[in-house]
């Protein structure tokens, strides 16, 4: 009898997030004592999308997984995410708890806040990645073994970060100015951290899903997207296919979305040349093909996949850098929730929404943002940090330690980022 030809291991992992959208602040609000968050609108965007994606896509795969067990499905939820489908669409949790009852659903870790915590100084990214393991244990009575950074942001210094938590593996972009040549479609491991293996996203047919999906009024058939997958060789041990969740009802809203799932997965359940599988077990039983180095920081966005759609303009590394300036103040505060909202306000996608770039980025950028342009964006949350900045002038504050501040100040100095003013730019804008 012939050797069975061996299968391929297939990831399929989404990205749940939903930042808490900032209300209008205008210059003559600092000082107000006014609430920094749009309530109403993260209120009903959730909602929204709840019903349109989350909850018909949930009841999908549960169904699916019921009948199918062999299908496994991933998820990385920020905790900013979880926190208001608590408070604003709790079925969504129940939803998301029925699939982990299964048994056939991984949930990845990631910083609580979604936010851009890596690029900061000091613990405050263990900090938050600590607190998400927390809130999915909390919710879900998992702890996650395999993490994923904000919008897939990678170095080989934030691999050794994540694998100093415990975590066994970490997802990036199989992008190829990292790959130099080599295939995505390996298991790879750390340089330095053999222990932490590196999960490469195919981001070409990943985006044929969530970007490409309908297109010269046609929707993308199951049969033509297996005819991709299938022709990969099958020499080739692993194949990742990552995107938002959303794509699922609201990116892409026409009905034949969620039709394309369905028969996807039953499609590739029948079949023998891919198993679907969990990140974690495709750890636990795949070895690494050799080391990946990323010395420089990646991520999945935008045509660079670079850090140049939250820090790529000069307004952006502003904000970013006058949030990170008020960690001293906030911390010394000891008050839990001025500390909450100064990690709200690192959400990535606030400075998301301050890019100016053009083409098929800007105008995906301008999709997701709550602005009429990036310079409002900007101008909005600079607002905010004038008068949350002002606020932490009222509290007493503990005594931090010449030797934080000594650590604080020489990572800045390391950063070597300039800063632009952005009082003048304020003044201007709202004379005009």
């Amino acid at each position: 009898m012939p050797n069975a030809q061996p299968t391929q291991e297939l990831v399929l992992y989404f990205q749940v997030h939903q930042p808490r959208r900032l209300r209008p602040f205008r210059f003559f609000d600092i000082g107000s004592q006014g609430e920094y968050f749009n309530d109403d609108l993260n209120r009903s965007i959730v909602q929204r999308v709840a019903r349109q994606s989350y909850l018909p896509t949930n009841a999908l795969l549960l169904k699916l997984i019921q009948k199918h067990p062999g299908i496994k499905i991933t998820f990385s939820i920020s905790g900013m995410a979880l926190d208001q489908f608590k408070e604003y669409a709790p079925e969504v949790l129940d939803s998301f708890r029925a699939l982990a009852a299964t048994g056939s659903v991984e949930f990845l870790a990631e910083t609580d806040q979604h936010s851009l915590a890596c690029m900061m100084p000091g613990d405050e990214f263990e900090v938050q990645v600590l607190d998400h393991v927390a809130k999915i244990h909390e919710y879900f009575g998992i702890r996650p073994t395999v993490f994923r950074n904000t919008e897939l942001i990678y170095s080989d210094d934030i691999g050794r970060r994540v694998e100093a938590l415990g975590f066994t593996g970490i997802f990036t972009d199989g992008v190829e100015k990292i790959l130099h040549g080599r295939n995505p479609h390996y298991l790879y491991q750390h340089p330095d951290q053999t222990g932490l293996k590196i999960l490469l996203r195919n981001y070409r047919l990943s985006d044929d899903i969530a970007f490409r999906f309908f297109q010269n009024n046609q929707p993308l058939s199951v049969e033509k997207y297996m005819s991709w997958l299938n022709g990969i060789p099958a020499h080739e041990q692993l194949v990742v296919l990552g995107m938002d969740y959303e794509t699922f009802g609201e990116h892409q809203r026409h009905e034949s979305i969620l039709k394309f799932l369905e028969k996807f997965l039953q499609t590739v359940i029948k079949q023998h040349h891919f198993t679907l599988s969990t990140p974690s077990e495709v750890i636990a039983r795949t070895p690494a093909i050799g080391s990946l180095s990323v010395p420089s920081y990646i991520s999945w966005a935008d045509e660079e996949r670079d850090l140049s759609a939250w820090l790529g303009n000069d307004m952006q590394r502003d904000a970013f850098e006058t949030m990170l300036r008020m960690e001293q103040d906030v911390k010394s505060t000891d008050n839990p929730e001025i500390l909450e909202r100064w990690r709200w306000l690192q959400a990535s996608d606030h400075f998301y929404y301050m890019s100016t770039k053009k083409s098929n980025d800007g105008e995906v950028h301008a999709y997701f943002s709550p602005f009429a342009s990036p310079y409002e964006a900007f101008m909005n949350y600079m607002n905010i940090l004038n008068d949350f900045s002002y606020q932490l002038s009222k509290y007493e504050r503990t005594p931090v330690t010449e030797q934080q501040e000594g650590a604080l100040r020489s990572e800045a100095d390391r950063r070597e980022i300039h800063m632009p003013t952005w009082a003048m730019t304020l003044q201007n804008t709202y004379e005009h």
